[in-house]
């Protein structure tokens, strides 16, 4: 059996194989109140139907302001859930397990009215300068994320994924070129991980399942964060009982990115071996034969696979051919791959 297709337990959650849909942006919401739509309805499950292990959805906001535009799904209110635990429903009806992503964009929100960071820097000229953080709205957001995560086990989502990359509100924290406080928040690393540190605490306190972190591993610019940096922050994640870190890359700040087919894969090795937790590959992976490798070779362990899903929602059953793996598929489809 190709490794691509082995089961991966996780505390208590076992993947029927380590192919993830990595949570990508839909910007459906049309009616600007975070909630889950037709399009979320039939974009999704038709994933699992594809044979993905793992449905991450989209980054949802934990704050109306966190949203990274004003069609973002939410989970900031209770009647969110509904939406959501349908989704988890359609998805689950073909075999994989269901993961949420919580987030919240920072200075990188498009929406109405005033955004926050942690320290006032706009991320360019075409984005707004955000406010800076009082500790008392630090400590309102910590809570935000616990709710989510409240909400997150309401709808019956498998795993939680705390969204931590690409220039939003938790990476603006983490890295040095975006942080400026002079508080326990800021300076030090130790200090520019308290905010994730307490969200993570938080999440812990009511969600038992898997947990991920995603992270930007390298910001490109000097003076930024760079996988090697990222090592003592995974530690610290794995000290806290983080499970599994998605190891992206860039989006903090504008920056030229050197881009060739799997060019994160080594960022996800790094932190693998260096903080000894294991670890999602993401970024240009679309060759069953390239996620094999990345799995054989021990340098993460479960594929992460974006866009290339998107252009065929049933890779997993063509990467099953060309590996020589035998898996099953929906009975309405097994006609197709006898």
């Amino acid at each position: 059996m190709a490794k691509l297709f082995e089961n991966l337990t996780i505390k208590n959650v076992t993947f029927k194989n380590r192919i993830v849909m990595a949570p990508m942006c839909m910007y459906e919401s049309d009616g600007e109140d975070g909630r889950v739509t037709d399009w979320h309805r039939i974009h999704y499950p038709s994933r699992a139907v594809g044979g993905s292990g793992l449905i991450m959805l989209e980054a949802t906001a934990v704050q109306p302001q966190g949203r990274i535009s004003a069609r973002d799904l939410g989970i900031w209110e209770d009647s969110h859930v509904e939406g959501l635990t349908e989704l988890v429903r359609l998805i689950k009806n073909s075999g994989a397990k269901t993961a949420i992503q919580l987030a919240h964009a920072g200075r990188k929100a498009t929406v109405e009215g005033e955004i926050q960071a942690p320290s006032p820097l706009p991320f360019n000229e075409n984005y707004k300068t955000p406010a800076e953080m009082a500790k008392q709205e630090i400590k309102e957001t910590v809570n935000a994320f616990k709710q989510g995560a409240i909400r997150s086990d309401q709808a019956g989502f498998d795993v939680i994924e705390l969204h931590a990359a690409h220039g939003y509100l938790i990476n603006q924290f983490l890295s040095p070129l975006t942080n400026k406080r002079t508080d326990e928040y800021g300076g030090s690393a130790e200090n520019r991980y308290r905010f994730l540190r307490e969200i993570i605490d938080a999440v812990n306190e009511v969600w038992q399942k898997p947990l991920f972190v995603r992270i930007s591993a390298h910001d490109y610019t000097d003076g930024g964060m760079t996988p090697e940096l990222y090592i003592e922050m995974a530690s610290w994640m794995k000290q806290q009982g983080v499970d599994l870190i998605d190891v992206s890359s860039g989006a903090l700040v504008p920056a030229n990115i050197p881009v060739y087919p799997g060019y994160q894969v080594k960022f996800a090795e790094t932190i693998r071996q260096g903080a000894n937790i294991p670890t999602g590959a993401v970024g240009l992976i679309t060759s069953p034969l390239q996620a094999e490798e990345i799995l054989q070779n021990d340098r993460a362990d479960m594929v992460f696979l974006a866009r290339e899903l998107l252009r065929d929602p049933y890779w997993p059953y063509r990467a099953s051919k060309e590996l020589g793996a035998e898996i099953e598929a929906p009975v309405p489809y097994k006609r197709g791959w006898v």
